[in-house]
C-alpha cells in the first residue's frame, strides 16, 4: 500500500494538514489532537465550519475562531480560520493534502469513513489521518460539553480550556435568562 503523505514528510516538503471542525467548543480533547497534528506536520490549519453543517451551533462563528486562537500559544506551526463551501475546495486553496480527523471511539468510525470516502472521492490527491486523543478524553464532545452546561450547569474546568469555560458560563446565563 501507498502512503503518499509519508514520503513527502521524509524528503522535507512542506506539508500542511487541515484539521476541520465546528470546534461549538473547542474542547481539550480537541486541543490534545491538534497537539498530536503539530508534532506529525509542518503547518496544521484549525478549519472552523462556518455554517457548513447541519449542526445548530451554539456560539457564532467568530467566537467559536476566537476561542481556538486563544489556545494555539504553545502550537507554532497552527493557526485557525474560518471556511465556508466543501472541505476539499477549501484544502486546495490553502495548499493542504492532508486531513486530520479525530476518532474517540469505534462509534465515530462510521461517519468519518463516509466522509473520508466522500473526499478521496471528491479529490483523490487529499489524505485523511486519524488520531486518537488520550483515553481521558473518549467521552467527551462539544455536545456533551453543551448539555452539561446549560442543563446541568456543572463545572468542565477539567474538560475544556478556561476561555472556553467562562464563554460556557456566559452561554448558561444568557440561557438562563
Amino acid at each position: 500500500m501507498d502512503f503518499p503523505f509519508l514520503f513527502h514528510m521524509v524528503d522535507g516538503d512542506m506539508k500542511t494538514a487541515l484539521y476541520p471542525g465546528t470546534f461549538d467548543p473547542v474542547t481539550n480533547g480537541h486541543l490534545d489532537v491538534l497537539s498530536r497534528a503539530t508534532r506529525l506536520f509542518e503547518r496544521v490549519i484549525v478549519a472552523v465550519s462556518d455554517e457548513n453543517s447541519s449542526k445548530r451551533t451554539a456560539f457564532d462563528t467568530p467566537t467559536r475562531v476566537s476561542l481556538v486562537e486563544e489556545n494555539l500559544g504553545p502550537f507554532s506551526n497552527a493557526s485557525v480560520e474560518a471556511f465556508d463551501g466543501l472541505l476539499v475546495d477549501y484544502a486546495r486553496k490553502r495548499g493542504a493534502t492532508v486531513l486530520v480527523r479525530g476518532l474517540r471511539a469505534v462509534s465515530d468510525f462510521e461517519y468519518e469513513f463516509q466522509m473520508a470516502q466522500m473526499n478521496r472521492h471528491l479529490d483523490p490527491e487529499l489524505e485523511t489521518i486519524f488520531l486518537m486523543p488520550n483515553e481521558k478524553y473518549f467521552y467527551t464532545s462539544s455536545q456533551l460539553i453543551k448539555q452539561v452546561h446549560l442543563y446541568g450547569n456543572r463545572e468542565t474546568d477539567d474538560l475544556v480550556p478556561p476561555n472556553v469555560l467562562e464563554a460556557l458560563r456566559g452561554l448558561s446565563r444568557r440561557e438562563n435568562n
